[in-house]
């Protein structure tokens, strides 16, 4: 089926606010390509499930294109209705699986070696949706807070390496009440600016913290039931003899209510969110370190967070695949030492998808090694490559940061 013969009706399965979105477009998407408007509707069947910050990113891709003249709107697709699509893309059932269609559409050009052409097409569209609005500037800088080396007692890795020379690096930080300082600062940002999803905490363990209602909350340890049974599920696929790829489309197809919606916040888009993270990231089922970075990662992104406070803890010790599948999950053996190493990165990791953000000018960054007195400040009245020898209080860090 081609764009110019879909009917309104063919989008029945949509959720509510994807159909209207789409109803109110029809005559638009008729008029986009195959190589195009697929990829549009990936994000489109999901958009009820999406965090206010992508909404707004897909509103304004329908703003565009909708401003475009008929003409225009040809010239910009011209590169993506020049793609060489098979028999077996145009007949598949994009509208309804459009997330399948892109798999597949990518396979398909990078066979026919049209992916050169196609990525080129894809950054010069978002280079101009982009130019096409005025980003409103932050109610307030960004900020980051990252905790590494929960259960360590003495650390001989050194730490920071890879931030030192984006900040200083204080060597003798009196931390008493840190705790209590930074859960303070989160909820005192998240009452002065209440956002929906706008400051987040992720915890590797538990979180024993009560939060302001402002402050999105998760934890790993709060998803062990729905982790148990997914790899369950992921155990028995394998048992199954199920293929790599087929197993990927089973974890893209997972929700909540298969994984133990009981279990979760009840709110549907963190919901989705967190079995996102479950089901998207490597690792993230197993490794409560792997969990954090790449839910840090995710909530950047996608969320765009004002705060985010990330807290790693120690994770399970590496083993083979085969060990984890054989029921031995919820009770590992701990690693805090490499736990520490893989958080020292892990921070690194979370101030670099920090600064892809809008205001990354004016963001701020912390991250402490936590009940110890080594940390890391990074700002815009925060020197670089610097060190700190001499004892400061952890309110002086967090005054710098303000």
């Amino acid at each position: 089926m081609f764009a110019r013969e879909i009917q309104i009706e063919q989008f029945d399965n949509y959720p509510p606010e994807a159909k209207r979105l789409a109803a109110g477009h029809i005559a638009l998407l008729r008029q986009l390509p195959l190589g195009f408007l697929p990829l549009l509707l990936k994000e489109l069947i999901v958009y009820d499930w999406k965090f206010p910050a992508e909404r707004r990113e897909l509103d304004k891709q329908f703003t565009y294109l909708a401003s475009l003249s008929t003409e225009q709107l040809a010239r910009e697709m011209s590169s993506f209705s020049g793609l060489r699509l098979s028999p077996e893309l145009e007949s598949f059932d994009w509208i309804n699986k459009p997330g399948i269609f892109s798999e597949q559409l990518s396979a398909h050009l990078w066979a026919t070696h049209q992916i050169d052409t196609f990525r080129a097409a894809a950054v010069d569209y978002v280079h101009k949706v982009n130019a096409s609005e005025r980003h409103e500037p932050l109610p307030l800088p960004r900020l980051g807070i990252v905790l590494v080396g929960q259960g360590i007692s003495v650390n001989k890795h050194p730490l920071f390496r890879k931030l030192r020379p984006q900040g200083v690096y204080f060597k003798q930080v009196n931390s008493e009440n840190a705790h209590k300082l930074l859960s303070n600062l989160l909820n005192e940002r998240a009452r002065a600016h209440p956002l929906p999803f706008g400051h987040w905490y992720i915890d590797g363990s538990a979180s024993n913290v009560e939060f302001y209602s402002g402050v999105t909350s998760i934890s790993y340890a709060s998803l062990q039931s729905v982790r148990a049974v997914l790899v369950d599920k992921i155990e028995k696929a394998y048992e199954s003899g199920m293929g790599s790829e087929a197993l990927r489309t089973m974890l893209a197809e997972m929700r909540p209510e298969t994984l133990g919606a009981k279990a979760m916040s009840g709110d549907p888009i963190l919901d989705r969110f967190q079995i996102s993270l479950l089901t998207e990231g490597s690792g993230t089922q197993i490794y409560s370190t792997t969990f954090v970075q790449w839910a840090a990662r995710e909530a950047l992104r996608r969320a765009q967070p004002l705060t985010l406070f990330a807290r790693f803890a120690p994770r399970q010790r590496e083993r083979s695949m085969k060990e984890v599948l054989a029921g031995t999950l919820l009770t590992p053996g701990l690693d805090p030492e490499g736990s520490l190493i893989d958080a020292d990165m892990g921070a690194y990791y979370t101030w670099l998808n920090q600064q892809r953000l809008s205001g990354s000018g004016e963001s701020r960054f912390l991250v402490w090694f936590e009940d110890h007195n080594e940390a890391l400040a990074i700002g815009p009245a925060v020197a670089q490559g610097a060190e700190l020898n001499r004892p400061i209080a952890f309110e002086e860090i967090l005054k710098q940061l303000a």
